[in-house]
């Protein structure tokens, strides 16, 4: 297999693009883009969060691809990347498939942009690899929060052994894809009703896809468990003492209406970053790129003409 190859662009309404496999030190991910006609501009690298896929960063790529090269990679098992070869879900796992895609591409310094999961991995590598990181857009970076918001904590029960398998034998209570898909969209956004037509009919076929996958649970609930995992260590490798070390510009975004990482880590976030500045956007979830993307990519022009 070579170590790029172009795949077309499937008929369902999932990607509006095409993507390419790329295939780096155990494990093939899905690449798309850069668009056409942004050859010259800075490259930047879109990383998404927990149970997402590189169409999130849809809208906020068309609103900076006149100052960006952009390009959103699908984490191992998540969107149309496969799973890890070795089974590591790990943060640290995600941040070597990221780092061995900057390698093999030559794209870095890169400007990386991070969600949840995603801006987890961004600061880790940020730390772990200056080299290859420009500056730094973490929206609702999955950064320690101990004890974790209430409205979190079904989420955090997925990575609790013995809960995933107990969820394979509860009948689905008749839930279609369109309910199962709101009750996702109403976790990460914060006016899940105002979710255009054409994103939802995406998320409703995305949740359908993955449905059938057979490896799809094990993603999660390994992706989940790193997550876990990451909040409880110390030392060189706690998120926080590697987000000390990063010395790139950062743009933290926080929604106020956010159910999955508390406004409250603005502050800390603040404080560790040595160049930090802070976007709160008051009626936006989780996903603010999404969400709100023309007001996180003002803010990202600001940050990126600082070089």
């Amino acid at each position: 297999m070579s170590a790029e190859q172009q795949v077309a662009a499937p008929a369902d309404p999932l990607r509006t693009e095409d993507f390419r496999t790329v295939a780096v030190p155990g494990a093939v991910l899905a690449v798309t883009g850069p668009p056409a006609g942004t050859e010259g501009l800075p490259p930047a690298l879109f990383v998404h969060g927990l149970g997402g896929s590189g169409d999130n960063w849809t809208e906020l790529m068309a609103e900076l691809a006149d100052v960006v090269a952009g390009e959103a990679v699908d984490l191992p098992g998540f969107g149309w990347s496969a799973p890890p070869q070795d089974g590591d879900l790990s943060v640290s796992g995600h941040v070597r498939a990221v780092i061995g895609y900057l390698e093999q591409s030559g794209r870095g310094p890169v400007h990386l942009f991070g969600n949840s999961l995603g801006g987890a991995v961004a600061v880790r590598l940020a730390a772990l690899r200056p080299d290859l990181v420009r500056s730094l857009t973490l929206i609702s970076p999955a950064l320690p929060e101990l004890p974790p918001q209430r409205t979190a904590w079904p989420t955090g029960l997925i990575a609790v052994p013995g809960v995933p398998a107990l969820l394979q034998r509860v009948p689905a209570a008749g839930r279609s894809a369109e309910e199962a898909t709101e009750g996702l969209l109403r976790l990460v956004y914060g006016d899940a009703p105002g979710v255009p037509a054409e994103r939802r009919e995406r998320a409703v076929a995305e949740y359908r896809r993955r449905a059938a996958l057979p490896y799809a649970l094990e993603v999660l609930v390994g992706s989940a468990r790193g997550i876990v995992s990451a909040y409880t260590e110390r030392g060189e490798q706690s998120l926080w003492r590697q987000a000390e070390q990063v010395r790139v510009p950062v743009l933290l975004v926080y929604g106020l209406k956010d159910k999955l990482v508390s406004y409250r880590s603005a502050r800390r976030a603040c404080a560790a970053f040595a160049d930090a500045r802070l976007l709160v956007l008051p009626d936006s979830g989780h996903v603010a790129m999404m969400e709100h993307p023309v007001q996180v990519a003002r803010a990202a022009r600001e940050l990126l003409a600082r070089g």
